[in-house]
């Protein structure tokens, strides 16, 4: 695992979301470092294998792909770890997961930083890059692979901060090494938007004085976030029972630079591809992170392009995750036509929202019928 040293993180790097928070009620962003070690590593088998200081070089690097993470005690670090060890094939095809700043900074290193192929970054930060920093050609340039789940903004507090309004004028931070600051009052909240359920926030003792701050929805976030929720039953030290804090939530993406074909990344990145694929059920199989089970492979991202090659590999490999979504839009079209003007007034994000309770009640329907 290759990690980044960082001496300071600066608000650019936050996601879109936090812009348009920082917009609307005026709190300060305030960067803060990171530095972390690597985790040691068992002696893989290939290090058995002999050869010349130019043979070894070569075969060490010939199938290696660069996977950004995120934060070290993020969710996103954890996929970015757990894909390295699931599609771990020694010399035929090794994945390095690297430690970065975070979602939005993993989107400029797939575009900028050297050796990174793939990146878990999160559907806003697209648009963030095409339309506030201006890319060039950024649709053609980024692709993603799958959509994987959404991410809960995550906002805590000082129990004297009892809403988003009361952080206007006030210094947050977007790094989790800041909480003693926060306690101590010198921060006025810790902001982080990752895939809950996060040992950071659910290590945190009861009786702290601190609490998440609810996010209302409204029109602004419409365009790239839903309404999510923090509940007791992830973080009990902080969510009272049976009042679950509403917040914000956007899809998470697994990103790919679209290099060009038959090149030496292309292939790389092709391999990683396959083996994601052909080794998917195992994601959803213990100890792996939950929210791989949650995973359409077939889910689309609004404003992005599936990579070419995964598009094929799915229909290829996975024909049935293809079908079974096409089968189950065209029903969940049908329903929401004859559900009248409620259901066509709903925003894109409540529709996805409303599709994945339709697809999980249909799976459960037809295991009853299995039964």
């Amino acid at each position: 695992m290759r990690v980044r040293v960082a001496s300071s993180v600066s608000s650019s790097v936050a996601c879109l979301v936090v812009s348009l928070l920082a917009q609307t009620i005026g709190f300060d962003p305030l960067g803060v470092g990171l530095v972390a070690t690597a985790k040691a590593q068992s002696v893989p088998k290939s290090l058995e294998e002999g050869g010349t200081d130019s043979a070894l070089r070569v075969r060490k690097n010939n199938w290696t792909v660069g996977v950004a993470g995120g934060q070290l005690s993020g969710t996103y670090m954890t996929f970015a770890n757990e894909l390295a060890e699931v599609l771990d094939d020694g010399d035929n095809l090794r994945v390095v997961p690297i430690v970065t700043y975070g979602a939005a900074s993993n989107l400029d290193d797939l575009l900028y930083l050297r050796n990174v192929d793939v990146a878990v970054t999160q559907a806003d930060v697209f648009d963030y890059f095409r339309t506030q920093r201006k890319i060039a050609n950024l649709e053609s340039r980024v692709n993603y692979i799958v959509r994987l789940p959404a991410s809960e903004m995550h906002v805590l507090a000082r129990n004297e901060i009892k809403s988003i309004e009361d952080l206007r004028g006030k210094k947050v931070s977007f790094g989790p090494t800041a909480l003693q600051k926060l306690k101590t009052g010198e921060l006025a909240a810790l902001v982080r938007v990752i895939g809950r359920p996060i040992d950071f926030f659910a290590k945190i003792p009861a009786n702290s004085g601190l609490h998440f701050v609810p996010i209302p929805f409204s029109k602004i976030f419409a365009d790239y976030y839903a309404l999510g929720e923090l509940t007791s039953k992830e973080y009990p030290s902080l969510v009272p029972d049976g009042q679950p804090v509403d917040t914000l939530s956007v899809p998470a993406v697994l990103a790919v630079f679209n290099w060009p074909k038959n090149t030496d990344r292309y292939r790389r990145v092709e391999r990683f591809v396959d083996s994601l694929f052909t080794k998917w059920d195992k994601f959803r199989e213990p100890p792996r992170h939950p929210k791989w089970r949650d995973v359409n492979l077939a889910a689309t991202v609004p404003g992005w392009n599936r990579w070419s090659v995964a598009d094929e590999m799915l229909k290829r490999i996975r024909p049935k995750d293809v079908a079974d979504a096409q089968v189950a839009s065209s029903d969940f079209s049908a329903f929401l036509k004859n559900s009248g003007s409620s259901a066509a007034s709903l925003t894109q994000d409540q529709r996805e929202a409303l599709f994945r309770e339709f697809m999980q009640w249909r799976d459960k329907q037809r295991g009853s019928a299995q039964r």
